[in-house]
């Protein structure tokens, strides 16, 4: 995986995968989220923003993430549609 250039408080930040790509217990930045203007209007009404911090609880489908302190349950099409940037701290 090729790592961008963005550091923050001793983390790198990866190029942006899709949300159901995270592991159990892995953290990242939301970015782009594609799909029709009423379904990216619904999940950023959700607070999936760009640059929202989330982290993946429980992968598969139905994945469960937790957002902004609150754990939301994103079936894998939905999942598919959300970009995220992985964090992690460097090594």
């Amino acid at each position: 995986m090729k790592m961008s250039g963005l550091t923050s408080g001793g983390c790198t930040t990866a190029e942006a995968v899709p949300l159901g790509s995270l592991r159990a217990g892995q953290r990242g930045l939301v970015g782009d989220i594609f799909g029709n203007s009423e379904h990216v209007h619904r999940l950023r009404e959700m607070g999936l923003y760009d640059g929202a911090p989330i982290q993946m609880i429980r992968p598969g489908s139905p994945c469960i993430v937790c957002l902004r302190g609150q754990r939301l349950g994103f079936r894998m099409d939905d999942c598919a549609c959300v970009m995220v940037r992985p964090i992690g701290v460097a090594s």
